[in-house]
């Protein structure tokens, strides 16, 4: 029996380090505060929606690689304590788990490079091998801090048993069409859109239009503290985000795709999906660290309380309602 999420991605132990601002090129800055932190776009975003299960065992599995040594063990050991189910998270001999190197400004933002290790080892056949846990699930999520193979192997299972293929396009890269085209909802932030969409100065909803042009079903373009647009062929719908103050947005982004993923597996219309989506978001961004920031179920049922769903509107063509 799968899961009902699946989520397709990396793995990473993140080094952050705190400092006044980013480095110049050639410049050496004193920091003022470390700390490692499991993460990963997949594990971040597998956690994210486990934890909005409520713990319920097996709600959300994850497929990936990580190294045989302490990281990895660290990792698979914090995920399955969330419910996330990690049999389908297997050993690369010879290879280090994920590495982020990452900076976070006194201002709330990041700069993050990322040493892939034992993820750029997820093969096509190692997904195709996960077939079972994909049966029943009703939302797939992948990321590209993976192979393009091992993504696109994920959509081809999820079009197999009828789940929602949801493609978060970071880091961006050109993909090709037919990728695209297997796509049920893009999301990518105004940055990753420019770069997908070869769209320079194209910015909202002109922007989510043209990545919509490249076949995806539906495109989700999150817009920081500006909140987030979701497109498709039956109009646009934009919804702010709750106002809060940043202190690290590291997880940002993993909180809004994993709170997303969730919705849309408990069959909300998209303009609740993209409310919590945002309030998800907006949430992670008040702590440090990118799982130790993800909300549970009942932090983001306080944040919704607070954010009423008249936020989010229509604002050219009719509101979509179904699924």
């Amino acid at each position: 029996m799968g899961a009902r999420v699946v989520v397709l991605g990396s793995l990473n132990m993140d080094l952050v380090v705190r400092a006044v601002r980013f480095p110049l090129p050639g410049e050496t800055l004193i920091g003022h505060g470390f700390a490692a932190h499991p993460g990963g776009k997949g594990a971040n975003q597998a956690v994210a929606a486990a934890r909005l299960f409520a713990g319920q065992p097996g709600a959300v599995a994850l497929v990936g690689r990580v190294g045989a040594d302490a990281h990895g063990r660290e990792l698979r050991a914090l995920l399955a304590g969330e419910g996330v189910d990690v049999r389908s998270v297997g050993e690369e001999p010879g290879l280090p788990t994920g590495v982020a190197s990452i900076t976070v400004s006194d201002g709330g933002e990041n700069q993050i490079v990322v040493a892939p290790g034992a993820n750029a080892a997820l093969r096509a056949v190692l997904v195709e091998a996960a077939r079972d846990l994909f049966v029943g699930t009703r939302v797939v999520v992948a990321q590209l801090e993976v192979p393009d193979a091992a993504v696109e192997a994920a959509a081809r299972l999820a079009q197999a048993v009828g789940a929602r293929f949801v493609l978060n396009a970071a880091p961006a890269r050109a993909l090709g069409p037919e990728l695209l085209r297997a796509v049920d909802v893009l999301v990518v932030n105004a940055g990753e859109g420019a770069l997908l969409g070869g769209a320079d100065g194209c910015e909202g909803p002109e922007l989510a239009a043209r990545l919509l042009g490249l076949g995806p079903r539906a495109v989700v373009l999150t817009l920081g503290p500006r909140g987030a647009l979701w497109r498709d062929h039956q109009g646009l719908l934009c919804s702010p985000s709750p106002r809060v103050e940043a202190v690290d947005t590291t997880g940002a982004g993993d909180a809004f795709v994993g709170a997303l993923a969730h919705a849309l597996a408990l069959g909300l219309v998209p303009r609740e999906a993209l409310r919590r989506a945002c309030a998800a978001g907006a949430l992670a961004a008040t702590r440090e660290g990118a799982i130790p920031s993800l909300a549970t179920a009942q932090e983001l049922e306080i944040q919704l309380s607070h954010f009423p769903a008249a936020c989010v509107t229509p604002s050219w063509g009719p509101a979509r309602d179904g699924p």
